[in-house]
């Protein structure tokens, strides 16, 4: 038979394990607010990188020059001689190799087999340069009478700089001891202005192989058991004076 004081007992235990639960949810949600509290000031731009806060967009871009053909020409002039020598170098210099060579050639005009004549001359003229057959391609275009030229292109990778000077904050009156917005802003931009060929943005180039002339000179003394090292002359040598 159930006593007064065995239901007080009951009815006090069952008070504390309430209490206890509540207690125990408060201190859960409390640690839950710190928690979101402290990743709301440090989420966001302030924990990336310079170049994933400023990043620089590389995008193609289309390099062309066009040769004016007349009718009755016989392959190149020497003025577009220099002209088409001009746009390799540039080439060279900006491209790096990531592209080919495209070679546009009018079809259906007037002055079509005089560009055809003049496309004999720049494929030498292109060999001379270095340029294999992979990095060239001729193509056609159509074009309706009259005199088109003949176009010469390439594709090559910009760069475009991120844009700098956003100072939403006080740096004076900050705490939270983060990268401030513009951090490392200029870096970048100076970089995407500096820097020769954007595709290295992207990808590392290729190895190109070894010169291995030296390492057949040494080979050679090696075999003939001479000395291996490079001879040098009284005048790179270097002397010392005794002389004070």
């Amino acid at each position: 038979m159930t006593t007064l004081a065995s239901l007080r007992r009951a009815q006090a235990t069952s008070t504390m394990l309430k209490a206890a639960a509540v207690l125990a949810a408060a201190v859960t949600l409390g640690a839950c607010e710190h928690l979101d509290d402290r990743q709301s000031h440090s989420a966001g731009w302030t924990l990336l990188e310079a170049s994933q806060r400023h990043p620089i967009m590389v995008s193609q871009q289309r390099h062309a020059m066009n040769l004016q053909v007349g009718r009755s020409q016989h392959g190149l002039t020497s003025g577009q001689r220099a002209q088409l020598y001009g746009f390799l170098e540039k080439y060279r210099a900006l491209n790096g190799g990531n592209s080919r060579v495209v070679i546009s050639v009018p079809a259906g005009t007037a002055n079509e087999v005089a560009a055809m004549r003049a496309v004999a001359d720049i494929r030498p003229m292109l060999t001379e340069q270095g340029f294999n057959e992979t990095a060239i391609s001729i193509e056609p275009y159509h074009a309706d009478g009259g005199h088109a030229p003949i176009k010469i292109s390439y594709t090559r990778y910009g760069a475009e700089a991120p844009e700098c000077g956003n100072w939403p904050d006080n740096l004076q009156r900050t705490s939270r001891n983060l990268n401030y917005q513009n951090y490392g802003c200029s870096q970048q931009r100076n970089l995407a202005n500096m820097i020769a060929n954007p595709a290295d943005l992207i990808s590392p180039r290729a190895e190109t192989p070894r010169n291995g002339d030296r390492g057949d000179v040494v080979y050679e003394k090696y075999i003939k058991g001479e000395p291996t090292g490079a001879t040098r002359s009284g005048e790179e040598r270097a002397s010392r004076s005794t002389t004070y």
